[in-house]
């Protein structure tokens, strides 16, 4: 009976260790282990997520954000890994396990939290209208049957289908791959207005376009996860809640010019 309950108790053991051993580490703990922070983030948002092509660095608020993250998780800011993201890429970035994070004026809402988890929010903006200025538009109802430049997969075109309807208007929506490419058919002619969150089009105003007075639908900026790295995303969530009470945020506002 003894020689039983040794052979059961070490059996019991050897399956311990075994299960021990085929424990998932944390998304936390293999961010360490790699020793590097990778981020999704836009490379053609200037003030947020940009690639400036004369010192072929990153720069931006939401890059500032990305290496704060990194110096909490790794103790050094400079520990983290960009990659060029746009809307239509970005989800698949974080669930093919390219990135750890993405940041990258990626709005908040009830049907993204099915896919991805999302912090605190860290930037709130609006949609809005970049015209040319000599076109004669000078309000939203005045895009009535005119074509509008809006970026692939983001809530935009969503967004303004449902205040068309609502003011009676038919805008034509035309989707593109990156806002450079907005920006260029705006200034064509192929599209009568670039529509996106006002803090980006701010990025892209020259002398032969105006901003016009009309803004729609608040936009939450929230930093994605994969749904499974349930411990990376309670991380980035209380350190963004932290720097919002300390005055942190504000500062990086500040610097950017975001005020």
């Amino acid at each position: 009976m003894k020689r039983t309950w040794g052979i059961l108790l070490a059996l019991t053991l050897a399956l311990s260790v075994l299960a021990g051993c085929g424990r998932q580490s944390s998304h936390i703990e293999q961010i360490k282990k790699a020793g590097v922070l990778k981020v999704g983030v836009k490379e053609d948002v200037p003030k947020f997520g940009y690639l400036n092509p004369q010192t072929n660095q990153y720069e931006g608020m939401e890059i500032d954000l990305a290496r704060r993250i990194a110096k909490e998780i790794l103790g050094d800011e400079n520990k983290v890994q960009f990659q060029g993201v746009n809307a239509k890429t970005r989800g698949p970035a974080l669930d093919n396990g390219e990135v750890d994070l993405v940041i990258a004026t990626f709005t908040i809402n009830e049907e993204r939290k099915k896919s991805w988890n999302f912090s605190e929010p860290y930037f709130t903006d609006y949609i809005g209208f970049l015209v040319r200025a000599d076109s004669g538009i000078t309000s939203w109802k005045d895009l009535d049957g005119k074509n509008i430049g809006v970026a692939q997969s983001a809530t935009t075109k969503q967004a303004l289908t449902a205040q068309a309807e609502q003011d009676g208007i038919k805008p034509n929506f035309l989707e593109f791959a990156t806002y450079p490419e907005i920006k260029a058919a705006l200034d064509s002619g192929r599209v009568d207005a670039f529509s996106v969150d006002q803090s980006i089009l701010w990025g892209y105003k020259d002398d032969k376009n105006v901003m016009l007075p009309d803004k729609f639908a608040p936009q939450e900026y929230g930093v994605a996860t994969k749904k499974s790295s349930t411990d990376l995303a309670e991380l980035v969530d209380k350190l963004i809640k932290d720097m919002k009470a300390s005055g942190e945020l504000d500062q990086l506002y500040e610097k950017w010019g975001l005020k």
